[in-house]
């Protein structure tokens, strides 16, 4: 999707903008509107609840990102089978 991405898109008669692929992956727009009119959309992408806490805590996201950078650049190591510790 191109960075400056200049299209004109008109409402129906409802007021509606159909955004399409433009939305590809937002959950909700916040939508601002500037003095001279203009409206912002900023893209949301929520997470549910159960996860929220680790967007709160820098220590526990920064570790989950470095996990995250070890495995992409193959900086991991076996633990072994961890199989045996599954409540059946």
């Amino acid at each position: 999707m191109p960075t400056n991405l200049d299209i004109t898109l008109r409402p129906d008669a409802k007021g509606r903008i159909a955004l399409g692929a433009l939305a590809k992956g937002v959950s909700s727009f916040r939508v601002y509107q500037e003095q001279d009119g203009r409206l912002v959309l900023e893209p949301f992408t929520e997470v549910p609840s159960r996860e929220a806490w680790l967007y709160k805590s820098d220590l526990a996201l920064g570790k989950v990102r470095q996990g995250l950078t070890d495995a992409k650049t193959g900086k991991v190591s076996s633990r072994g089978d961890f199989t045996k510790f599954i409540e059946r």
